[in-house]
């Protein structure tokens, strides 16, 4: 599977199931809401502006919802099948959702500035990731929070064996019993293993501009498995 061009149809052919398949995560929609506590938005996001790249079926966005239920809310993706199941979902007239490649958000009528980006799941998909962090710097006010919410195990020998053995034995069955293919389980389960660890993703932040780098991990079985990394703009 293509990282550049296959990755949205992969995720197209899964979205019917996707929901039903994460649900049965523990923790999943609690990790991504801890994730989006983390940025610490003031107000209840009152007269706030916030990106949620790579939205997915919308549970990121529902995060960030839960969160700053005031502000207005630009959720992307780039699979047609996961914004379709997004967007059947009731949302408040404050969330609006787009469909596109995160890397062509001006081509579809999406333009900064943001208080906030949220990214879940989403970095370790590109092609070309310090691209991608650099456009987010130049998406984000002065001063504004980006939130990375994303596997990585690398720095961790004892993640890294937890991670292949819930994919072997969890992960990669159930999703291949409830869409008949479970190709994209099996590169979910290959981009973990080959991304930046912890220290490594903190310091391809802070080499593409950011600052106030810092990262916490998830409690439960995904300690050092997910992370929230969170960084800013400079003022």
């Amino acid at each position: 599977m293509s990282q550049t061009s296959d990755v949205p149809a992969a995720f197209d052919a899964a979205a019917a199931t996707y929901d039903k398949l994460v649900d049965a995560n523990p923790g999943y929609h609690n990790h991504l809401e801890l994730s989006a506590r983390r940025m610490l938005l003031p107000d209840n996001g009152v007269g706030l502006r916030l990106l949620d790249a790579g939205c997915g079926t919308g549970a990121s966005t529902a995060a960030l919802l839960r969160v700053a239920p005031q502000a207005e809310i630009v959720a992307v993706d780039g699979s047609a099948g996961m914004l379709a199941e997004a967007d059947a979902k009731r949302w408040p007239s404050s969330v609006r959702f787009v469909h596109s490649r995160i890397e062509n958000l001006a081509h579809a009528g999406v333009e900064g500035p943001f208080d906030g980006i949220f990214a879940a799941y989403l970095l370790r998909n590109l092609a070309d990731p310090d691209a991608q962090l650099q456009a987010f710097l130049a998406l984000l006010k002065p001063g504004g929070t980006l939130a990375v919410h994303e596997y990585s195990v690398r720095d961790s020998r004892f993640a890294t064996a937890v991670w292949n053995t819930v994919c072997t034995t969890i992960i990669i069955p159930s999703g291949k019993l409830r869409t008949g293919d479970a190709s994209l389980y099996r590169y979910l389960r290959r981009s973990v293993n080959r991304f930046d660890g912890a220290s490594a993703f903190r310091n391809r932040l802070r080499v593409n501009g950011f600052t106030e780098v810092r990262s916490q991990t998830m409690p439960g079985w995904q300690h050092n498995i997910v992370h929230t990394f969170l960084a800013r703009a400079c003022p």
